[in-house]
Order: C-alpha cells, then sequence, then structure tokens
C-alpha cells in the first residue's frame, strides 16, 4: 500500500494506507472487496483500551449531577481568570454582580466546550464516511462515540448550573463548519486531532485546576481520560502521515494550522464574540473592549503564556510535538511562547497526569460496577 495517494492529494499512510480516503458519502467505493482486507492495525491498541476509560454520564455511580452550588455565594472559577474583571468592567459591577459575570463567563466557555464537543462528534461521523481503511474507520466510531458521551456530559452540566448553554461564538462555529464540511481529509485530522483536541486539552485542564465546583472537576477529569486517547490517536497520524508527505503537502498541513491558530488565538477571546454576557449586564461590547485594551496587553498574555495549562500554550505545545511547526512557521508561535522552552519540555502532555488519576478511578468504578441498561423513556 505505500505511495496510496488520497483522494484530496494528501499522501495515505505509507505503511498500511490507514488515511487513505475519498469523497465524503460515496458509498460503492466502500463495497470495495478489496478494501475488506485492508484493514490497519495502527489504531488496535487505542481501540481495544476503550474499555479501559469506560464512564456514563447517565449514571450517578460515575457523575453525580446532584452535586449542589451555590452561584449566588462564589463563582466556579476564579474571579481573576476572568478578564473582564481586571479592567473597569469591574468598577461598573458591584460584588454580587462580580460574581454573577464570573459564572457567565464560565457559562460561555462551556458552551463553546459544548460545541466544540459537538464538532468533534460530527466530524468523527464524517470521517467514517471519508476514510477508506477499516482499521481507521472502526476508530473515528469509537471516538465518536466517547464525543457523544461528552456532549451528553457538558450538555447534563450546563442544564443543572444554568439551564441551557449560550450559542456558538462566531469565530468557533465557522471554524467547526468548516472542519465538518472541508473536503480536504489533513484539514480534518489536523483540524480534529490536533487543533481541537489540543485546544480542549488546554481548557479541561485549565479547568480541573481551578474550578471551584467539585462537580466540574470531575467532568473534566472524566473527559480527559478519553482525550488523552484522542491526543494518542493525532500523535499517530502525525508520525505515520507527516514523515511521507511532500514538502509542498507538509506546508500545506503546516500553513493551515498556523492560519487557525492565529485565527483562533486573535478571536476566540475577542470581547466581540461574548455580546450575549456584556448585554445582560449593562455593558456595551465595544466599552468592554476599550477598557480591557488599557488594562490586558499583549504583555499580560504572553505571561499567562507562561502557565502549563494555558489552553493556547497547550495547543501550540501539541502541534510543535505533532510535527506541525516547522522553521517556516516557528515565528508565528515564537511571538508568543518560549518555542525552545517548550520543545524541551518533552513530549508529556499537562493532563496527563489528570488523565491517569481519572483513568485509576474509572478501573475501581468499573472494577464493582456492572454496565448500567438505560432504560427507555415513554
Amino acid at each position: 500500500m505505500a505511495g496510496v495517494r488520497m483522494a484530496d492529494g494528501m499522501s495515505a499512510d505509507g505503511r498500511a494506507g490507514a488515511f487513505a480516503a475519498g469523497p465524503a458519502g460515496n458509498f460503492a467505493e466502500m463495497l470495495d472487496v478489496e478494501r475488506y482486507g485492508s484493514r490497519s492495525g495502527l489504531f488496535d491498541a487505542i481501540i481495544a483500551d476503550s474499555d479501559s476509560h469506560f464512564w456514563d454520564p447517565m449514571d450517578p455511580a460515575y457523575i453525580d449531577y446532584s452535586l449542589p452550588f451555590d452561584q449566588q455565594a462564589g463563582s466556579i472559577l476564579p474571579l481573576d481568570v476572568v478578564p473582564e474583571l481586571a479592567s473597569a468592567v469591574a468598577d461598573r459591577l458591584d460584588a454580587g454582580q462580580r460574581i454573577a459575570f464570573a459564572n457567565e463567563s464560565c457559562r460561555w466557555w462551556l458552551s463553546s466546550v459544548l460545541h466544540g464537543e459537538q464538532g468533534a462528534l460530527s466530524l468523527s461521523a464524517n470521517l467514517c464516511q471519508a476514510l477508506r481503511n477499516p482499521g481507521a474507520i472502526e476508530y473515528a466510531a469509537n471516538q465518536a462515540r466517547e464525543e457523544a458521551r461528552h456532549v451528553t456530559a457538558f450538555t447534563r452540566y450546563i442544564a443543572v448550573r444554568w439551564g441551557e448553554p449560550l450559542p456558538a461564538s462566531g469565530t468557533l462555529s465557522r471554524l467547526l463548519a468548516e472542519l465538518v464540511s472541508v473536503p480536504e481529509i489533513y484539514k480534518k485530522i489536523v483540524g480534529m486531532q490536533l487543533l481541537v483536541e489540543g485546544l480542549a486539552m488546554g481548557i479541561f485542564a485549565t479547568l480541573h485546576a481551578k474550578s471551584h465546583d467539585p462537580l466540574l472537576v470531575r467532568l473534566t477529569q472524566l473527559v480527559m481520560t478519553d482525550e488523552a486517547f484522542h491526543h494518542r490517536a493525532g500523535k499517530l497520524w502525525a508520525d505515520d502521515v507527516l514523515p511521507a508527505m511532500t514538502r509542498a503537502e507538509h506546508d500545506a498541513v503546516e500553513d493551515w494550522a498556523a492560519e487557525c491558530f492565529q485565527v483562533l488565538m486573535f478571536n476566540m477571546l475577542h470581547p466581540r464574540q461574548k455580546k450575549v454576557i456584556y448585554a445582560r449586564f449593562g455593558l456595551d461590547w465595544e466599552w468592554v473592549r476599550d477598557a480591557m485594551k488599557e488594562s490586558y496587553t499583549s504583555a499580560d498574555r504572553r505571561r499567562e503564556l507562561m502557565e502549563s495549562t494555558n489552553i493556547f500554550r497547550v495547543l501550540i505545545k501539541t502541534l510543535l510535538k505533532g510535527g506541525v511547526i516547522t522553521a517556516r512557521t516557528r515565528a508565528i508561535y515564537a511571538a508568543w511562547v518560549d518555542m525552545k522552552d517548550l520543545a524541551a519540555e518533552g513530549d508529556a502532555m499537562v493532563g496527563d497526569p489528570i488523565a491517569a488519576a481519572g483513568l485509576a478511578y474509572l478501573r475501581e468504578v468499573n472494577e464493582h460496577r456492572p454496565r448500567r441498561i438505560r432504560k427507555v423513556q415513554d
């Protein structure tokens, strides 16, 4: 299978063609009798381990959504992680409103996480139609199952704390829509396994480290047990496919990843994306933007990027360790982090210890807990 080409022009896995792909929805190709026997074992270990991190968001043996949290008395995340509250915005709010603002900011973050999980679910299912290798399809279907439980889990958390999620921001919704609909297989895989998963691991690590809500701490730990395996799958793709690409193909992957990073870096947290929050407190988003410019500078952002759990630092490290960043685009990321320090950190990710503790917890629960059969609702 070496030298097989994908339909979108990207090189397939040089050993087994694990990432060979065609137009999504071309079912006639799926009936090719030779395709059935071409299964790659690249993902076998991850697929076999799926039971080791099984958990059910509908079963209180794994996570108890009845745990209370008084949002009138305290914030789910510390006030000092909300950038608006380090500006003149705080002067417009009394103590109770600052707590409420912080909790609405947390709701906005978790709504973005929920939309991201839905994007990952749709993208994984989409890959099942585009990939041609039975092993890769089985892995994509397995990940779709895990992303589906994340959608359920975050939907439930938001429901018990706020009732319903906030709408997706323009930047996030456009990126996710592009990843799901784009025909190029490399954009789907880089987008899901490196960009989205890298961003998610940073967000979850931050939530786990800083949340005051034990329910959210447990939720992020459980999700990170799954995400650690998704990250491994992304590394398998990068290690197998990137070295086999032509220079032009690698440049295309690298340039697209850098473009997505810059879009996220400069727009994801922009006040324009959070208008829905500000309106509830009588704040004009343009005024908030100007107030933040006075107190929240690029230097402040660079200092934040020194934290191991910073979402963009985790994302940059994911791309770097995945081989997607070379000397061509290094300067784009070096404007924000010390790339030498990042390279010297090794391959361990910030979420690894959290995921390991989560796996130990799940082994204990699953050892003593028979699988629950969900009752069909009348």
